[in-house]
């Protein structure tokens, strides 16, 4: 199946002459700067008090814990990430002297169709996935939260999950692949270097090796997955599209998390409370990467009613 690069040559020529690799570095400490005070003030605000109520549907235990694993929490969790957003604004205001939407795609806007088209194949194929876990994973059940106000807050939540999925896709996507590609020919540069630093910050030194193992070789697949998506569509909008319903479906639908799953209609086993023999590792990351594929055939396959296309702008002489 073979891929036109026409959207992402017109996307990667977008930047201008202050797009430089140090001034793309400076943008990343300032993104960074914003993302860990928005995330600190947060934190600072939710557990200590300022928000009544913020703890009051968590169990006992660490104040920060207790606070992450409360529904005001999460939702509080997701919002940290406008700091991102702020970052990415100042560092492209000042430093490359570029509106933000010009990250957005060839035409300075996101693409909604695509957008749509990437949610609701990835919702399809999570959906897949979470039925091949239970064959591993067996002994989901219904969560905490009371249908009637699931019902109320998944739309919340679909918006605040938004707020975090199109930041990081706005980073790492936009921001880091556009730039360095704007730089660099190689595709070493500007796809697989965001996509081990963006794998890379979902370690968890905490959690068994295993564990971490699995979740790389998922995260790395899904990554590339995305980076694939920008390079055939020349635009963010699938990306975006597909990222927030892999996340939705985790944190609204089936969640394998026990901190930030409070919201979700069922539990799942947690993935830390594995053994993770290297068969299960095996198993857990080859049902991820085929899920993935599946994504890839929904998205690109000329014949898919699902398929993305180039940004509309990239088609204009």
């Amino acid at each position: 199946m073979a891929l036109d690069p026409t959207a992402f040559e017109r996307y990667r020529r977008t930047p201008n002459e202050k797009t430089t690799l140090p001034r793309l570095l400076l943008g990343v400490v300032v993104v960074a700067v914003f993302w860990f005070g928005m995330t600190l003030a947060v934190i600072m605000i939710g557990t200590n008090g300022f928000l009544p109520g913020m703890l009051d549907d968590a169990t006992a235990g660490d104040p920060v814990q207790r606070f992450l694993g409360s529904s005001g929490g999460i939702f509080a969790t997701l919002v940290t990430f406008s700091g991102i957003w702020i970052g990415l604004w100042i560092a492209m205001r000042l430093l490359h002297k570029e509106k933000l939407s010009r990250l957005f795609g060839v035409g300075a806007r996101i693409s909604r169709s695509g957008m749509a088209k990437g949610f609701l194949a990835v919702v399809v194929t999570s959906l897949v996935t979470e039925l091949a876990y239970l064959a591993v994973l067996p002994g989901i059940a219904r969560g905490p939260i009371a249908f009637g106000s699931w019902a109320l807050l998944i739309v919340p939540l679909a918006l605040f999950a938004f707020i975090q999925t199109s930041a990081e896709e706005l980073l790492f996507r936009g921001y880091l692949q556009r730039g360095l590609a704007y730089r660099f020919r190689t595709p070493l540069a500007w796809a697989v270097f965001p996509t081990i630093v963006f794998t890379a910050l979902h370690w968890n030194p905490a959690s068994p090796l295993g564990m971490n193992i699995g979740v790389f070789i998922a995260i790395g697949a899904f990554s590339s997955l995305l980076a694939l998506l920008v390079y055939t569509t020349g635009n963010l909008g699938a990306a975006m599209g597909a990222h927030l319903g892999n996340n939705l479906v985790g944190f609204g639908l089936v969640s394998h998390d026990q901190t930030l799953g409070g919201l979700a209609l069922f539990q799942a086993p947690p993935l830390d409370s594995l053994a993770w023999t290297p068969f299960e590792t095996a198993t857990i990351a080859g049902i991820s990467v085929v899920s993935i594929l599946l994504t890839w055939l929904l998205l690109l396959h000329p014949r898919s009613p699902l398929r993305v296309g180039q940004d509309p702008a990239t088609l204009t002489p």
